[in-house]
C-alpha cells in the first residue's frame, strides 16, 4: 500500500481518537433536531413525525421546513428552486443510508454503480456519461458535506454518518456553490456540536447477516467549547454466490467515524474543526451471466462458438468450470478473478462563521480530503481466465478553500463568494491476460497453440493535477412585496495537467515495443499497445442565471429560471487513439467545455391550512459539446476515450405532492417525466449488435443492420435516449399511526409504506436492443412503536422480491456476452433506536 496514504489515514484516525478521549459529560434527555422533510414528502415537519413535532434549530414555526440551499436558512416553500429534502428520520426508517439508495425516494435522481469508482450520479439524466470513469472530467452533480465539495463521486460512497438533512437540488448550481455543477447538487448536512447534552444509539440486524450500528454523542466541554462524536458500521453477507471461490460476493463492509469540536469565540464567531474517515473492504463487485445477443461478427467469433472451445462451459453442472446457472436471478456466478472494493475516504475541515451584525455574515470553509481506492475486478465477466487481473488503484488528495459573504436585508439579499480548489490523483493500473485469452481473442492456430497472450500484461502509470479558482455571487431583490428578481454570475478558471503511460510486458517478462514488427508482437499489440502522452487543458469561463419569482397568493409561489452555464473542459486519462505512425493524436488529448442552456418554470403551493403541499416544475436543458465516452477501432480492438458529442437535451415535468389530513396519517406522491435524448451525435460508438458489420445507417435504430451509412465503429444515434434515465419515475408512500401504551411506555404504533417505480432505461452509452433494463417497482414496509426518545421497528425492503438489474454490461471483444449487476433481493430485519 502507498505509505504516504497509509500515514494519512493513521494520522486522521489518531486525530479523531484524540477527540474521543476528551472527558465526556453525562447525557441529558433533551434532543434538538433540524426539522427537514422534503417538499417531496411533507407539507410540514409534523407530516414526517406523526404525533411528535420536531423543533427547528432556527426557531422557525413547526410547520416550516428549513433549508440552506441558498446558503442561508429559509423556508423551503419560499425558495424558487426545485428541491427535495430528506430529514434524518426519513433516511433512517427507510434504510436509505447512502447516496446510492436515495434514488428510491427522489425520482429525478439516478445513481448507478458497478463499483465505487465507477459510480454515476445524475439528475434528470444529466451529470456524467455512462462508461468506465475517466478522472479527466468533472462531475455534473456536486456532492457537498457541510459545504465541503467531494470531487469524485467515488469519494462520496460512504454511509451517511450522523446526518441531519439531505437536500437534492435540481438544475445548474454555480452561482451559490463553490464548485460549478451543471445538473444539480446533493447538499448533506450533519448534526453539529451542541451546548446541551444529547446522544443517540441505534442497532439493526437483518437477513443476509445484516448488522448495522449508529451512535452519536454531543455536549459541552466548557462554556465555549462543545464536541460531537459519531460512529457507524454496516456489514452484510453478499447476495450472489460465487461457486468458484465459495464466497458470497457483493457484500457490505463499512466503518465510519466523525468528530467535531466547536469553539464559540464570543457571541458572534463560531469555529468548528471536523474530521471523518470511512473504511470499506467488501468482497465486491461481480456480475452474473444474463445471456447472449448476436452480433455481426463471424459465428466463430461470437460467444456460443468461443465458449464451446471450453467443453461443458455453457452447460450448467457439466463440470467444475461450467456456468452455475443460465438464470441470472438464481444469484450464482463463477467469475474466477479475485474481487475487492477497498475504499478509504476521509478528511479534515475548519469552518469559521462570523455574524458581523444582524444583516451580514462571513463564512470560511477550509478542507483537505483523501480517497484511497484498492480494487480487484473480473473484467471478462466469465469463469474463464481471459482477463486474469484488472485493477487500477488510485490515490486522491484534494484541498479546497471557500469564502462567502452573506447580506440579508428587508428587500435585498445577496451572497458573494470565492472558491479555490486543487486535486491530485495518482493511479497505478494493471491488467493481465490469462491462459484462456489466446483461445478467446485470436484466430491464428499457431498463436493459439503457443498461447502467446498468456501472462501479457499492461502496466499503466498516470496522474492528474487539477486546479480551479472562481468568484461567484447571487442576489435577490424584492421589487414589490410579491415580485422578486434573482440574478447570479460566476467567473471560473480551470487548469488540468495529466500524464498517461502504458507499458506492456509479455508473459516471459520482456517488454513489448511499438518497434516490434513480428506477427506475434502485432497480435499482442492488438490486446495491449504501449502508449505515452501528457495532456493539458486550461480555460476561463463565465456563467450566469436569472430567476424571477412572484407570490401569487400567501401560499402560492410562481417562478421561472434561465441559466447559461458550463461544465469545464477535461483531459483524457484512459488512453487516446493513435495515428498511422502509432503516435497519440494530440487533438484527442482534451475535450471542450459543455455549454448549457437551462430553462425552468414552476409553482409551489400549500393549501388546506398547510396540511397539503403541491409543487410542480417543468424544465428544458440543452447541452452543446456534451462530454461522452466514444470508441475508436484500432489494432483490432475498440478503445474508449472522452470526446465531445454535438448536443443532448433533457426536458420534463416533475410533481411533488404531500398531504396530512390528520395527526394520524400522512402520504406523498412524487413523480417525474424525463425525456432525455441525444439531439446530435453523429459519430457515436455503435452498439454491440453492429460489431463486425460493414455499414450502419445514419440515424438508424439499433437492430436493423446492413443499411448504407457510417462505418461499423461509429453510428449516428441522434434522437436516441440517453443512458441511465427512465422516462417515468415515481415515489409513493404513506404512514399511519395510533396512540398506544406498551410496557408502560406511551407512544405510537405506526405502519409505513414506501414504493418506487422506474420505467425501462438504457444501460449502454449507445442504446442497444440487448441492454434495456426493464421497468420495476420496489415496495418497502415498516411497522413499529416509537415514543419521545425511542423507536423500535421491523422492516422489509423489496417486500415482493422484485427481480431487477442495477446495470447490464457487454463482455469484452463484442462477442455478444451480456452480464449484469443484480439489484438487492427482499431483505428484512429490525431496528432499535434510543435518543438521550
Amino acid at each position: 500500500m502507498n505509505t504516504t496514504y497509509s500515514t494519512n489515514r493513521i494520522r486522521l484516525l489518531a486525530g479523531i481518537a484524540a477527540i474521543a478521549v476528551l472527558p465526556a459529560p453525562a447525557l441529558a434527555a433533551d434532543e434538538t433536531v433540524v426539522a427537514a422533510e422534503a417538499d417531496a414528502f411533507a407539507a410540514d415537519d409534523q407530516a414526517q413525525e406523526p404525533g411528535r413535532p420536531a423543533a427547528s434549530s432556527s426557531g422557525a414555526p413547526e410547520n416550516v421546513i428549513i433549508i440552506t440551499a441558498r446558503r442561508r436558512e429559509e423556508a423551503a416553500q419560499d425558495v424558487p428552486l426545485a428541491i427535495s429534502t430528506l430529514d434524518a428520520r426519513t433516511i433512517n426508517e427507510t434504510g436509505n443510508f447512502s447516496v446510492y439508495k436515495l434514488q428510491q425516494l427522489a425520482p429525478t435522481l439516478q445513481v448507478y454503480s458497478s463499483n465505487p469508482r465507477n459510480t454515476v450520479v445524475n439528475i434528470r439524466g444529466l451529470g456524467v456519461p455512462f462508461g468506465l470513469t475517466n478522472d479527466g472530467f468533472e462531475q455534473g452533480v456536486g456532492i457537498y458535506v457541510d459545504d465541503v465539495y467531494n470531487a469524485r463521486v467515488a469519494s462520496a460512497t460512504f454511509d451517511f454518518l450522523d446526518v441531519a438533512q439531505v437536500e437534492i437540488l435540481r438544475g445548474p448550481q454555480g452561482t451559490l456553490y463553490g464548485k460549478n455543477t451543471t445538473a444539480g447538487a446533493i447538499n448533506i448536512r450533519t448534526n453539529q456540536p451542541t451546548f446541551t447534552f444529547e446522544g443517540s444509539a441505534e442497532a439493526s440486524i437483518g437477513s443476509y447477516n445484516f448488522h448495522q450500528f449508529k451512535t452519536a454523542v454531543s455536549g459541552p466541554l466548557s462554556d465555549n467549547v462543545a464536541v460531537r462524536l459519531a460512529a457507524s458500521g454496516t456489514s452484510r453477507r453478499g447476495t450472489v454466490y460465487n461457486v468458484t471461490s465459495g464466497n458470497w460476493i457483493n457484500e457490505q463492509d463499512n466503518l465510519g467515524f466523525r468528530g467535531q469540536v466547536l469553539f464559540r469565540l464570543g457571541d458572534t464567531v463560531d469555529l468548528t474543526f471536523a474530521g471523518d474517515i470511512s473504511l470499506q473492504d467488501p468482497e465486491c463487485c461481480g456480475g452474473v451471466y444474463v445471456g447472449y445477443g448476436p452480433t455481426q461478427r463471424a459465428a466463430a467469433r461470437q460467444y456460443p462458438a468461443l465458449a464451446a472451445f471450453f467443453p461443458g462451459y455453457t452447460t450448467p453442472g457439466a463440470n467444475l468450470n461450467s456456468l452455475p446457472s443460465t438464470d441470472p436471478f438464481d444469484r450464482r456466478t463463477n467469475i474466477d478473478a479475485t474481487l475487492n472494493a477497498g475504499n478509504d475516504i476521509g478528511g479534515v475541515s475548519a469552518r469559521l462563521a462570523w455574524d458581523i451584525d444582524d444583516n451580514n455574515a462571513f463564512t470560511s470553509i477550509s478542507a483537505w480530503r483523501f480517497w484511497d481506492w484498492r480494487p480487484e475486478n473480473d473484467r471478462d465477466f466469465t469463469g474463464l481466465s481471459i482477463v486474469s487481473k484488472s485493477q487500477n488503484p488510485s490515490q486522491q488528495e484534494q484541498y479546497s478553500q471557500e469564502f462567502r459573504f452573506n447580506h440579508s436585508g428587508e428587500r435585498l439579499n445577496f451572497v458573494l463568494g470565492a472558491f479555490g480548489f486543487y486535486q491530485r490523483i495518482d493511479t497505478q493500473g494493471l491488467e493481465q491476460q490469462g491462459p484462456d485469452a489466446s483461445r478467446w481473442n485470436l484466430t491464428n492456430a499457431a498463436q493459439i497453440t503457443a498461447n502467446i497472450l498468456n501472462g501479457l500484461r499492461a502496466e499503466n502509470t498516470q496522474f492528474l493535477k487539477s486546479t480551479s479558482f472562481a468568484l461567484f455571487g447571487q442576489l435577490d431583490f424584492a421589487l414589490t412585496d410579491r415580485l422578486t428578481i434573482q440574478p447570479g454570475a460566476r467567473v471560473n478558471y480551470d487548469k488540468k495537467e495529466g500524464f498517461y503511460e502504458r507499458r506492456v510486458f509479455r508473459g516471459n517478462g520482456t517488454e513489448l515495443l511499438l518497434t516490434d514488427t513480428d506477427a506475434v508482437s502485432v497480435a499482442q499489440r492488438g490486446i495491449y499497445a504501449p502508449l505515452s502522452y501528457a495532456p493539458e487543458y486550461s480555460a476561463w469561463n463565465f456563467s450566469y442565471d436569472l430567476t424571477v419569482s412572484y407570490e401569487l397568493a400567501d401560499d402560492v409561489l410562481l417562478y421561472g429560471t434561465y441559466a447559461k452555464t458550463f461544465k469545464t473542459g477535461g483531459i483524457n486519462q484512459n488512453g487516446v487513439p493513435v495515428d498511422g505512425n502509432n503516435n497519440p493524436i494530440v487533438s484527442a488529448y482534451s475535450i471542450e467545455p459543455e455549454s448549457v442552456n437551462h430553462f425552468e418554470g414552476g409553482v409551489k403551493t400549500q393549501f388546506w391550512d398547510r396540511r397539503a403541499t403541491l409543487n410542480l416544475a417543468a424544465f428544458r436543458t440543452t447541452i452543446d459539446d456534451f462530454q461522452a465516452n466514444v470508441t475508436n477501432g484500432q489494432f483490432g480492438v475498440l478503445r474508449g476515450y472522452l470526446a465531445n458529442a454535438g448536443q443532448v437535451r433533457s426536458q420534463g415535468v416533475e410533481v411533488d405532492f404531500s398531504v396530512r389530513p390528520s395527526e394520524r396519517f400522512t402520504a406523498y406522491v412524487n413523480g417525474a417525466f424525463t425525456d432525455a435524448k441525444y439531439t446530435e451525435f453523429t459519430d457515436a460508438p455503435c452498439p454491440p449488435e453492429f460489431a463486425g458489420g460493414t455499414t450502419v445507417g445514419a440515424g438508424q435504430t439499433p437492430g436493423a443492420p446492413g443499411v448504407p451509412g457510417l462505418s461499423p465503429a461509429n453510428c449516428d444515434i441522434s434522437g436516441q435516449v440517453l443512458p441511465g434515465v427512465s422516462k417515468w419515475a415515481f415515489s409513493v408512500g404513506g404512514e399511519a399511526n395510533s396512540p398506544a401504551t406498551i410496557f408502560d411506555k406511551e407512544g405510537q404504533v405506526y405502519f409505513g409504506v414506501d414504493t418506487s417505480y422506474r420505467s425501462e432505461w438504457s444501460s449502454n452509452p449507445s442504446p442497444s436492443i440487448y441492454t434495456f433494463v426493464d421497468g420495476y417497482a420496489l415496495v418497502n414496509l415498516r411497522l413499529g412503536f416509537r415514543g419521545d426518545n425511542f423507536n423500535i421497528y421491523g422492516w422489509v425492503r423489496n417486500a415482493f422480491d422484485a427481480e431487477y438489474y442495477d446495470q447490464l454490461n457487454f463482455g469484452p471483444s463484442n462477442t455478444g456476452l451480456i452480464a449484469g449487476n443484480l439489484g438487492d433481493p427482499r431483505t428484512y430485519g429490525g431496528t432499535v433506536r434510543f435518543d438521550f
